[in-house]
């Protein structure tokens, strides 16, 4: 039997994830038809590889769909409000990195390895968000912990890389590095502070609560991607002169007797998750090793000896491949395999 192939097009094309999204379907052999890579008017005419072919970009309009049959978005929210909707008339199911439909009842949020069988519900509007790249990494290790002892609370912080803002970003961060480390002046155009040599515990805007949107997205998309709301999670996620690589410090309470040890075993047989904790030896997850790979690694688990049933845990990812792009193209293949 002849494999079935599809039309995919890449919204967004030029950007950092949208360029690894192209790369993923080729490192994946999505069975591919036809590509059609779309950006704005300033991009068009730029040329991209796909396996071996030099690609046009094409302007982004509203009839740049007409027979697709999926349609990969990172091109911001506003983007994604405007054309998806357009897309999806055209009879073409859209995933969105975006934020813009996470938290729509209709649209399924999805995360391969935990929840796949949600892709179903993409009938509803011709569209399946993908989530945020530190919500993607925390669900991919707590799921499986979730499943066996239930999980009363979760507390997270997060070390994010400067990919997640995007290339202005990585610029900025490369130049003001070099600029400090010669003793030159440098400009903050992207982030409100220096991001070299820093900290900066501010990721997207601030809330009336205090917390900002990328923690309260860290909140309702886990509540969401597991299926239970009762879950108490609070979050502070932080920018650090990373370029590539997630990490984050997540500590969990249990409803159920749990230790260190049973979550070594668990993780270790867990898909998607490489178990990287060997403290003796100085081995744990650094973004450095996960930049570049779609596997979550995860170390430094612990009993949390300040309550019963505590853990705590480091998870590092690839903020762009499976914080992004590898997790849409997953999410692809769940489509073009068992829907369409």
């Amino acid at each position: 039997m002849t494999e079935k192939k599809f039309n995919v097009a890449v919204a967004g094309a030029t950007g950092a994830v949208g360029n690894q999204m192209i790369s993923c379907l080729e490192e994946r052999n999505f069975p591919i038809n036809s590509i059609k890579l779309l950006a704005s008017s300033r991009s068009v005419g730029r040329k991209i590889v796909y396996r071996g072919n030099s690609i046009a970009v094409e302007e982004l309009k509203e009839n740049s769909f007409k027979g697709i049959d999926i349609a990969l978005f990172s091109a911001g929210g506003g983007i994604s409000e405007k054309f998806a909707p357009l897309a999806a008339k055209d009879g073409c199911v859209v995933i969105d990195n975006s934020s813009a439909w996470r938290m729509d009842p209709d649209v399924p949020l999805v995360v391969p390895e935990v929840n796949p069988h949600a892709v179903a519900q993409y009938t509803n509007k011709g569209i399946i968000a993908n989530p945020n790249c530190s919500t993607i990494q925390m669900v991919v290790a707590l799921y499986p912990l979730h499943q066996k002892y239930g999980i009363k609370r979760i507390v997270v912080s997060t070390y994010q890389a400067v990919s997640g803002t995007g290339k202005k970003a990585v610029e900025e961060l490369d130049s003001q590095t070099r600029a400090i480390l010669n003793s030159k002046n440098y400009e903050s155009k992207v982030y409100p502070h220096t991001i070299a040599f820093n900290c900066l515990p501010h990721i997207d805007v601030f809330l009336e609560n205090g917390y900002t949107r990328e923690e309260t997205k860290m909140v309702y998309e886990t509540q969401k991607i597991l299926e239970d709301d009762t879950i108490g999670i609070t979050a502070t996620t932080v920018r650090v002169p990373v370029f590539y690589g997630h990490s984050e410090s997540i500590n969990i309470e249990a409803k159920k007797n749990i230790s260190a040890q049973e979550v070594k075993s668990v993780l270790k047989k867990t898909p998607g998750v490489k178990v990287v904790d060997d403290p003796k030896n100085n081995v744990y997850p650094l973004a450095i090793d996960a930049a570049g790979q779609d596997l979550t690694l995860v170390g430094r688990i612990r009993d949390d000896e300040s309550i019963e049933n505590g853990i705590n845990m480091w998870v590092v990812a690839d903020n762009i491949r499976k914080g992004a792009a590898t997790n849409a193209v997953q999410i692809a293949e769940i489509l073009a395999k068992e829907y369409l």
